[in-house]
């Protein structure tokens, strides 16, 4: 049925938005540790803050502000 199948793709949503933020917060952990070793300035700092936001990027192409709680 329709109603089913929503709540299927809901369901699959969610866990992909999940997915998506814990993500996000590791990467966030991994540049956090990063810096405070490295340095801001240091490339593979650059490097992993440009993956964050390569992240936060698609997380907002998936999920757009006016969508998210």
């Amino acid at each position: 049925s329709q109603k089913e199948v929503l709540k299927m793709m809901t369901t699959k949503t969610v866990y992909k938005q999940q997915l998506v933020i814990k993500q996000i917060n590791l990467k966030k952990k991994d540049l956090y540790k990063k810096a405070k070793q490295l340095g801001y300035t240091h490339a593979l700092v650059v490097a992993s803050s440009q993956e964050l936001d390569a992240l936060l990027n698609h997380y907002q192409g998936i999920f757009p502000y006016d969508e998210v709680g």
